[in-house]
């Protein structure tokens, strides 16, 4: 069937990008998009082929993707601020996913998300923080095999006290211990902390915290926020990567930061090309930047043998979705990047109607095909995994507040066949 633009409206979109013939497949679950890059199934809470969020919160922050239940699949984990429940599990099953309440009461939780076997008993746990409402971060103790929709996972504290907001947490062993430490950002604290596992994180109600750099300013963006882990330096050890730096442990609690850009945002490392180091690709994420992929062409712990180069051409405006993977299944690293449509709570209207996603797809020596994924959608948080265990990767999206509730997954080549 054809399709209209006020069609496409319906659907959420002002309009579809590199579609062409494609339209024709369009069907009530999904549409296909050129030979450009794979085939998208599209499937929409908006549309009932997704459990709808619970609540009716209209301000969704974070989420994380990990196989929470030990069946192979992954699942996914959205958190909401506003109203209650806090934190809903949409439990991946063959035919689709099942929707548990994990959190049901009212938390003013921030953007970002982890996921670690925090009390060491075979299950991944979750972790959120608190907003700039609250001085807390918080873990959920995976209650595995015993899942009940109507029990809350038992939440724990990480800490409690201090300054408020923790938008970003990421683990890694970044001491070198041999298990591993839960970083985030502190932003009313201006600093970066590095929280150690307590021996038995269950009754212990505030862990070890260490300042690993204080007094953080920022540029173009109104706070400090991204975070993840990559073995940036080739030594065979873990690495954090946060904001615009790089942070090399030096014994003990001692990091040295590397300031690889003067912007900083979400950030993620990755081989885009055969060379010694890996590349740090860097997005905007809440304010204005460029997407920029940064190259040492000398020693990694020198700030200025990092060199950047702009990959999109211009000012991505709350480009708040940055991923890295192989989403074309030709062996080299692609990079997903997206906008947010609507970050305004008090108006009704799009901040950014415009607000595009891209795929940038990798050739393996550094070089990358731009394609536009698609225009007047509104991106958060999104996450690059395998949704449907069919062994290619997928996309997750969850607004912030861009025609919420909604959920959106993006399947990759459509269903495939899922393991099970």
């Amino acid at each position: 069937m054809s399709m209209n633009n006020a069609s496409f409206k319906q659907l959420g979109w002002t309009r579809l990008v590199g579609v062409g013939t494609a339209v024709a497949t369009l069907c009530a679950i999904g549409f296909g998009l050129s030979a450009q890059g794979p085939e998208w199934q599209v499937l929409s809470s908006k549309r009932g082929e997704i459990p709808a969020p619970p609540g009716g919160s209209t301000q969704q922050t974070g989420a994380v993707v990990a196989d929470f239940d030990k069946d192979g699949l992954n699942d996914f984990i959205i958190s909401f601020r506003q109203k209650p429940p806090a934190l809903a599990w949409y439990r991946r099953r063959n035919t689709g996913w099942e929707l548990y309440v994990i959190e049901k009461d009212y938390l003013p939780i921030e953007a970002g998300g982890a996921v670690c076997d925090i009390d060491s008993d075979g299950d991944l746990d979750v972790v959120f923080g608190g907003d700039w409402q609250s001085n807390e971060v918080w873990w959920w103790e995976n209650p595995w095999p015993a899942y009940d929709r109507n029990i809350s996972w038992h939440r724990h504290f990480i800490k409690r006290g201090g300054a408020n907001q923790h938008h970003d947490q990421c683990f890694g062993d970044f001491l070198g211990v041999g298990k591993p430490q839960l970083a985030f950002w502190n932003q009313r604290a201006k600093a970066l902390c590095l929280a150690e596992i307590p021996s038995n994180p269950r009754v212990c109600d505030q862990w070890t915290l260490t300042e690993i750099v204080s007094g953080v300013t920022t540029t173009s963006v109104p706070y400090t926020e991204g975070m993840s882990a990559f073995d940036v330096d080739a030594d065979g050890k873990v690495d954090l990567l946060a904001f615009n730096s790089w942070f090399k442990h030096m014994g003990g609690k001692n990091f040295k930061q590397i300031k690889v850009a003067d912007q900083g945002g979400l950030i993620l490392a990755g081989c885009f090309k055969a060379s010694k180091y890996p590349q740090i690709v860097i997005s905007p994420g809440d304010g204005k930047g460029r997407l920029m992929l940064y190259e040492c062409v000398g020693n990694p712990e020198t700030s200025a043998d990092w060199k950047g180069r702009d990959l999109i051409g211009r000012e991505l405006i709350h480009g708040h979705s940055l991923q890295v993977g192989d989403i074309n299944g030709d062996g080299c690293l692609d990079i997903f990047c997206a906008e947010m449509a609507k970050w305004s709570e008090k108006k009704l209207e799009a901040d950014h109607p415009q607000a595009t996603a891209w795929i940038l797809y990798g050739n393996g020596r550094g070089d990358f095909r731009k394609t536009e994924l698609a225009v007047g959608h509104g991106w958060h948080e999104a996450r690059l995994a395998d949704l449907d265990g069919d062994g290619d990767l997928d996309l997750l999206n969850k607004p912030y507040n861009w025609d919420t509730p909604r959920i959106d997954v993006w399947l990759n080549a459509g269903t495939g066949k899922v393991r099970k």
